[in-house]
């Protein structure tokens, strides 16, 4: 990690900014109120964590051309937490074929019209809501990431993640589940990050304890008036 002391971007590392307002990738979807709390690596999100994604800053022209037809894309859900320096790789395999005898991208123009393009999508990566992302981890192409799971610092995740799951180390794996499985099943049925603002102000006192069951108790009094805002 960077040992800068400093950022012109973020003003301490306690904080952040709300990421679906800076960013300008339209390959990029981020929800309500996930942060990046970048203090320490002084970028922005979409500079910082978004590797190998067109639509970006750097190929935006290429991406209008429409050349390269559709992408993966990177889709955040809301309320996720993305701690500084943390990695999220796209454009598929990046036109490297490893079961190919070179995995080496072979130009046409250089090598003839015999190359074949090496070029495979992985599929969309797509990060639940309420998920914790911990710094400078690697989120491979294509993963998806449960709601509410938690990805530990310098964690690579190459495979999908289960809801409310803790992924650790390199390869990650999962170490432990934040809750029961009858909890899980109650949080994944109420979907409280879809819940209007008012709803949740008053509820704060169980959404900031471990009462999942009384927080249950209370979504089933108005579950009604829920699902005619729930997505």
């Amino acid at each position: 990690m960077s040992s800068k002391s400093s950022s012109t971007i973020f003003s301490t590392w306690i904080g952040g900014y709300e990421i679906n307002k800076h960013v300008t990738n339209p390959n990029i979807e981020v929800g309500d109120f996930t942060y990046y709390s970048g203090y320490y690596h002084d970028k922005h999100f979409e500079d910082q964590c978004v590797r190998y994604l067109l639509g970006d800053s750097s190929s935006h022209s290429v991406w209008e051309s429409g050349v390269f037809g559709d992408v993966d894309k990177l889709i955040i859900g809301k309320y996720c937490s993305i701690a500084s320096g943390a990695t999220f790789m796209l454009a598929g395999n990046q036109g490297h074929r490893h079961e190919w005898i070179s995995s080496f991208p072979f130009d046409y123009e250089v090598f003839g019209d015999k190359v074949k393009s090496g070029f495979e999508l992985a599929g969309d990566t797509i990060i639940g809501n309420d998920v914790w992302v911990g710094s400078e981890c690697v989120i491979m192409p294509g993963v998806t990431i449960g709601d509410g799971a938690v990805i530990g610092a310098r964690a690579v995740v190459t495979k999908d993640v289960e809801p409310y799951t803790i992924v650790v180390g390199n390869p990650g794996n999962a170490v432990k589940s934040r809750f029961t499985e009858s909890q899980i099943e109650m949080l994944l049925e109420m979907k409280w990050w879809n819940w209007p603002i008012e709803v949740l102000q008053a509820n704060m006192d169980l959404m900031c304890s471990s009462d999942i069951d009384g927080l249950y108790r209370r979504f089933l009094q108005f579950q009604d008036m829920l699902k005619s805002t729930d997505e």
